[in-house]
């Protein structure tokens, strides 16, 4: 049986770490550090308004010489968002996340955010895959 989206999240958690829209860069690079995440999912009124990644910052921030404490993380921030739900296998995340050049993703159900994956996430659910089917080649070679 393939693994999904909700198999991960259990396996890791339902934390999300998140930064509202308003805040600085400069606060969002500090959580990031705190948390030590590569991005943080953006907020506006309680509701998700799009990412902010490492990438963003280099990209949108550092090569264009703005300052991180006077910049707000609405200007920078990625909100066309690619999100997926708790279904959805890992095989099609992998394949998501390699087509769209991200991450992250963060996870929607029926509207709400229940979550947010990796891509390491999805490799080590993929690399646990392989595992259990060799263990499963395994004993079956063994009789």
């Amino acid at each position: 049986m393939q693994k999904t989206v909700a198999n991960i999240i259990d396996d890791k958690g339902r934390e999300i770490w998140s930064i509202d829209v308003n805040a600085s860069v400069y606060e969002a690079l500090e959580e990031m550090a705190a948390k030590n995440v590569g991005a943080l999912l953006v907020m506006a009124e309680g509701e998700l308004a799009g990412i902010l990644s490492e990438r963003d910052y280099a990209r949108k921030v550092i090569l264009v010489d703005r300052g991180s404490r006077d910049t707000k993380v609405a200007e920078i921030m990625t909100s066309e968002l690619v999100t997926v739900s708790s279904t959805a296998t890992v095989d099609s995340c992998m394949q998501l996340m390699t087509d769209a050049r991200i991450r992250h993703l963060p996870v929607v159900d029926d509207g709400a955010l229940v979550g947010v994956i990796s891509i390491g996430d999805v490799v080590r659910a993929v690399i646990d895959e392989q595992k259990f089917l060799i263990d499963q080649l395994e004993s079956y070679i063994k009789g």
